[in-house]
């Protein structure tokens, strides 16, 4: 199994997916790695992504999920993946794929993006982010966590999950 953890910058994807991989011992990779220089030079600069500049950095995501699951290694991925279309370059055709999507209201992200520090991503570009996103629907191989208590709830929520995966379409903790 492969798990995506996905959602807009300032929504956790890096801690709980770490958090995630590290319990479970399974790899982990954070999506912002496979970003081109380009496409970092361009959010650094305040500019927002175009799917031009998206396609390259998912395809490149897709390919590394295909490595971990022809290894038979199960592994966690954070990534975006903020429109089904985006979402579909990484699931489709990977029955063991699944998304974990952190639905995070915008004052919560703003206030973290605030205050984090060493990341290429600023604040200006969260409105961008909001405006594309694209909650999962029921038809994908997705489930949708609004983390309220913390990193640490959430990854129990996940791991309880992951035991059901199999068990049905989107549904939201």
């Amino acid at each position: 199994m492969v798990v995506i953890v996905a959602g807009v910058s300032g929504s956790g994807k890096t801690t709980v997916g770490a958090m995630l991989a590290g319990r479970l011992n399974w790899t982990f990779a954070d999506a912002d790695d496979f970003h081109p220089a380009a496409n970092v030079a361009k959010m650094h600069a305040g500019i927002p992504l175009t799917d031009e500049d998206r396609w390259p950095w998912l395809r490149a995501i897709a390919a590394w999920i295909d490595e971990r699951i022809a290894a038979g290694e199960p592994a966690v991925v954070t990534c975006s993946a903020l429109k089904r279309a985006y979402r579909d370059v990484l699931v489709q055709g990977r029955p063991s794929v699944w998304v974990v999507f952190l639905s995070v209201d915008r004052e919560t992200l703003r206030k973290r993006l605030a205050t984090r520090h060493g990341h290429f991503f600023p604040q200006e570009l969260l409105d961008s982010q909001l405006a594309t996103a694209e909650p999962p629907g029921p038809d994908e191989r997705a489930i949708v966590v609004t983390p309220a208590d913390g990193p640490a709830a959430v990854v129990d929520q996940i791991v309880s999950w992951i035991g059901e995966a199999e068990a049905g379409p989107a549904r939201h903790l």
